[in-house]
């Protein structure tokens, strides 16, 4: 079953509950006594990815079915997708074992499709009630939900996270189904950052360009925080185009970032733009920004002491 968008803070009222959108790898994992079977989203087997997991399951009961998230938690218990992107990338290069002994995983579950008969047909608060008689093994938490959304809202705000999931309390669970008795809302974060270049544009952007360069000034140097291609109009991307083609410089602005992106076209530091986007990475890059246009902001007060991570609202 999957979430639909909201379309802003988390629902109110007393048919909904509340959890948080925990950031990871979507799960469906059942023990039937005698295999355990870890399927992803698109049904692709995981119980040889994610070995520790799938070894605690045999301590279930037989006969459940657990829809839940893999995720890596931090010291202060939050989700944390970039360090699962590091066991991800060990995985992908066949080093399993490395990668469990490296980035340690946990499996939330936040619901019960089946417990000896199918519950896809249960009301969610039942399910939810049957979910916490089940003893979870070594590596297995349940994720707490909440009647009142504002105080959850206000800590993934507070702490970086991504959002809040909510879910009617009474509603079925339909797989496969985006289902608008799920709804996902997301804490959006805007700054302004500084324009020094942008990426050749393909497709339907041939000719034009493909995202901008961000970055912010640090003292004396200038530090890249990502890219931005997403939130364009046909029309503002012609125009865009036309506006950098006049500013157009010879060296880049970063010193010693070997990240940062190659076959840049570099523009002169005069624009400003605003973007919106979910989160920062540890490394400093924005994480899914979206263009929402550019601004007067005096460049000269543009720095990663007022729009960084640890900048107020950051």
């Amino acid at each position: 079953m999957l979430a639909q968008a909201g379309t802003g803070r988390p629902p109110a009222g007393d048919e909904w509950l509340h959890e948080i959108k925990w950031d990871g790898v979507r799960a469906v994992l059942g023990w039937d006594g005698e295999t355990v079977s870890m399927r992803s989203r698109t049904g692709k087997d995981m119980a040889a990815t994610y070995p520790e997991i799938a070894a605690a399951a045999v301590a279930l009961e037989p006969g459940v079915i657990l829809d839940g998230e893999i995720v890596t938690l931090s010291e202060a218990g939050v989700p944390s997708f970039e360090v699962l992107q590091r066991r991800m990338n060990l995985q992908a290069g066949s080093l399993v074992a490395d990668a469990v002994a490296a980035v340690p995983v946990t499996y939330v579950v936040f619901d019960l499709p089946h417990r000896g008969d199918s519950m896809l047909a249960v009301p969610l608060e039942r399910r939810l009630a049957m979910l916490n008689e089940v003893e979870m093994p070594a590596g297995f938490v349940l994720s707490d939900t909440y009647d009142d959304p504002d105080p959850l809202w206000a800590f993934a705000a507070e702490r970086g996270l991504e959002g809040v999931i909510s879910k009617r309390r009474q509603s079925f669970y339909r797989p496969g189904v985006r289902s608008p008795d799920w709804l996902k809302s997301v804490v959006f974060r805007s700054l302004r950052a500084v324009v020094v270049g942008f990426t050749t544009g393909d497709g339907g952007r041939r000719g034009s360009f493909g995202a901008l360069v961000l970055g912010l000034p640090d003292g004396s140097h200038m530090r890249w925080i990502g890219s931005v291609g997403s939130g364009f109009s046909a029309s503002e991307v012609r125009s865009i185009r036309a506006a950098l083609d006049e500013m157009v410089v010879d060296e880049s602005p970063f010193i010693g970032d070997e990240a940062t992106p190659r076959d840049i076209t570099w523009v002169a530091p005069e624009l400003v733009a605003v973007v919106q986007y979910k989160q920062w990475t540890g490394a400093g890059r924005l994480r899914g920004p979206s263009f929402k246009g550019f601004t007067d902001y005096p460049i000269s007060e543009v720095s990663w002491a007022t729009e960084g991570p640890d900048a107020p609202g950051g």
